[in-house]
Order: C-alpha cells, then structure tokens, then sequence
C-alpha cells in the first residue's frame, strides 16, 4: 500500500507564503512525476505544477512566478512553495504521485487534500 500524506495548507492574507508538503510512504520501488492539483467547489481540478525524477518542471500559466515546485527524492517528498498568493488560489491542493513498484508497473496516487485559503 502506498500512501501520500500533504501538509502546510492553511488560512493567509493576500501576498503572504504558504510552503505545501507531501510525503509517500509505502511500499515505493521508484517514484515517476510528482505533482500538485488544485480544486475549487464545483470546478474541474487543474494541474498546478509537476516535476519529474530528474528535476524538469512544469506548472499552470496563472501560478508561474509566484509557486515552486520541488522534491527531496530521498525523503520520497515533493513541496510547492507559494509566494504572492491570491484569493483566486484559494482551492483543495492535492497532491499526485506516479509510483512504481518492484515489477515496474506504475500506479497513480493521490493525497486527501489540504485546503488553502488566501483572505483578508
């Protein structure tokens, strides 16, 4: 069983900082991409930001400049550092892994969510 288990969400003003966590834990041979999502009540979730094992990244135009992703590859951990945020990033922030177990096969896996909330 492989588990992903997200930290650091919370309530801040607009323009502060909030530094997401997310630990696998489990029965890991490899860890593929790692990702975040958010989700907002009523709305597809969307891809926020990915990073792949050997450290290429990708995120969403409307986070870019402001959100970082990056991963601890011996602590199975991928953060997403958020700066400068805005009440449009208000959202459930998942966090998504593809992880390989010892025959090669590749699973899909997400966290439980954690909830940002950026208000005055």
């Amino acid at each position: 069983q492989v588990q992903l288990v997200e930290s650091g969400g919370g309530l801040v003003q607009p323009g502060g900082s909030l530094r997401l966590s997310c630990a696998a834990s489990g029965s890991i041979f490899s860890i593929d991409t790692m990702a975040w999502y958010r989700q907002v009540t009523g709305k597809q979730r969307e891809l926020v930001a990915a990073i792949t094992s050997g450290g290429s990244t990708n995120c969403a135009d409307s986070v870019k400049g402001r959100f970082t992703i990056s991963r601890d590859n011996a602590k199975n951990t991928v953060y997403l550092q958020m700066n400068s945020l805005k009440p449009e990033d208000t959202a459930v922030y998942y966090c998504h892994a593809v992880i390989g177990n010892e025959v090669g096969r590749l699973y899909a896996y997400w966290g439980q969510g954690t909830q940002v909330t950026v208000s005055s």
